[in-house]
């Protein structure tokens, strides 16, 4: 195997000629330099170089100096510091400027070596180790999805593979990608199967320990944050995955504490027009239709489906004996939400402060219709990724930071996720039958009962009933409903885009999150 080259910058090289014997042994081969000059050359001719050992006082120019000149050759060359001083003032300038490490003389040779491992082979390290940690939890996660899980174990073995998602993301070795995947797909067949077994019985009130859900989670959750005279701001991100509120909350660290992560379920159908309004009103939808059917527009029928959340939230709250002074804000482009962030001081005096943010939504959809977004968004990690990048440079973390400036609780949440889709299900249904490839509700479906949840009755789950031999069905796992004439067409358009609506993790097992600022 050919050595690694490193260059060894210091005017005392004389008296490391065991460390460098020893490093040779270890399969290093180690250039020497008496100055920061020097060093800085050997960096400019020699493209060979892995690493740099730099010691920070030489004849000539600084370590520190000598750091600066090397890192505008190469800004990716790792520079590990060496000094004899232990001043905080040259400690804070050379990590500000982008050393690898920082070691304190007199170093020994392990020190040297492992600092060496951290630089170069730091990336390969822990691919190695991140596949052997999940080789072994591999078994035990096989063995929790064939087990009677209840919702709280499902929630909780949803969040390990997210955590196995994740820390795969960051790897250079993929071996073990698919097989995560593999064990994904299975975890989602058996989740299916749970809630097509359970979904009724939580409704209806036959379980004793049902999820919190859409329609429950003011009541048992939210409301206790009103307890207090705090001014608290709620804000629903549309869309949003439990995968892509860990990728954003690193961005929150410097301004809040997470004081609670919990998940909820979304009711069904896992769309925004039946889940989020159950958010905000507090009841299923076939209650909505009878408590108030000037606010409640069917699937069938014309105009907005979300055009009066405020009044439902007004009067969830009324029910609960929490009138207080709220104000309503929702979000639909780049300019509303700059407003808002502009303008975030004139909503201090409300009580409960409600935002709602379509983005996550509208980047979904947009998936599906703009070929830039669909390119930039892939396969799971990239739209992470891109979910990542919209936050950091939007308008919502600048809000976020004011009020966290400010010491004003957040709590953060959706309405449901979405699901990247693969599979077709071939349906039939009439002119009347809604859009959505997730779910379908009609009087005049046909499909194959098996690759489905079929809700027959409506009524069981609290859906609305528009005519008398309507039902619902829920496409299962990642697959998405697709028409017979055309089929081919249309499921190239579909297939691998981002849906919701349905049945699986990604979509019922969201989060909710109460932040604290630091």
């Amino acid at each position: 195997m050919d050595k690694i080259k490193i260059l060894w910058a210091d005017d005392e090289i004389a008296l490391l000629k065991p460390h460098i014997l020893f490093l040779d042994a270890k399969g290093y081969e180690v250039t020497t330099a008496l100055s920061g000059d020097e060093a800085v050359d050997i960096v400019r001719e020699d493209k060979g170089i892995k690493a740099v050992l730099l010691d920070e006082n030489m004849p000539g120019i600084s370590g520190l100096e000598a750091l600066l000149k090397i890192k505008q050759l190469n800004n990716d060359l790792p520079v590990i510091m060496i000094t004899k001083s232990e001043e905080e003032q040259i400690m804070e300038d050379a990590i500000g400027g982008k050393i690898a490490d920082y070691l304190i003389k007199p170093v020994n040779p392990n020190q040297i070596l492992l600092s060496l491992k951290k630089a170069l082979d730091n990336k390969r390290l822990v691919s190695e180790k991140t596949n052997t940690d999940y080789r072994k939890e591999f078994g035990q996660i096989g063995m929790s999805i064939n087990d009677n899980l209840d919702w709280q174990e499902w929630a909780e073995l949803y969040k390990k593979i997210i955590y196995w998602e994740l820390e795969m993301d960051k790897l250079q070795d993929k071996s073990m990608f698919d097989v995560l995947k593999m064990q994904k797909s299975d975890a989602n067949n058996q989740f299916f199967k749970f809630v097509e077994r359970n979904y009724i019985h939580w409704l209806s009130g036959k379980d004793p320990n049902p999820p919190v859900m859409s329609h429950t989670l003011i009541k048992n959750k939210f409301i206790n944050e009103l307890s207090s005279n705090e001014p608290v701001f709620f804000i629903l991100i549309d869309n949003l995955r439990f995968d892509q509120w860990k990728v954003i909350q690193p961005l929150l660290q410097d301004y809040y504490e997470v004081a609670s992560e919990e998940s909820y379920f979304s009711i069904l159908p896992t769309a925004t027009q039946y889940a989020r309004n159950a958010i905000f009103s507090g009841l299923m939808p076939s209650e909505m239709e009878k408590r108030f059917p000037d606010f409640w527009l069917n699937d069938e029928e014309e105009g907005g489906k979300n055009m009066h959340e405020e009044a439902f939230m007004q009067a969830q709250l009324k029910r609960l004996g929490k009138e207080v002074k709220m104000s309503y804000t929702k979000i639909t482009n780049f300019n509303a939400g700059k407003k808002l962030s502009d303008n975030i001081s004139n909503l201090l005096q409300n009580k409960l402060n409600i935002i709602v943010y379509n983005f996550v939504d509208m980047l979904s959809h947009a998936r599906t219709e703009m070929e830039v977004i669909r390119e930039l968004a892939e396969n799971e990690s990239a739209y992470r990724g891109i979910t990542y990048s919209w936050f950091e440079h939007s308008p919502l973390f600048d809000i976020i930071k004011q009020l966290a400036a400010k010491k004003i609780k957040v709590v953060i949440t959706t309405d449901h996720g979405t699901v990247h889709v693969k599979e077709p299900t071939k349906i039939l249904g009439d002119k009347n039958v809604n859009s959505n490839l997730r779910y379908k509700q009609g009087k005049a479906l046909e499909y194959n009962a098996k690759e489905v949840f079929e809700i027959k009755n409506p009524s069981d789950a609290f859906l609305p009933k528009q005519h008398p031999s309507t039902r619902f069905v829920f496409a299962r796992e990642d697959r998405f409903f697709a028409y017979p004439n055309n089929f081919n067409h249309y499921v190239n358009y579909y297939r691998n885009t981002f849906q919701h609506g349905g049945v699986s993790l990604e979509e019922v097992i969201i989060p909710y999150i109460v932040l604290t600022p630091k």
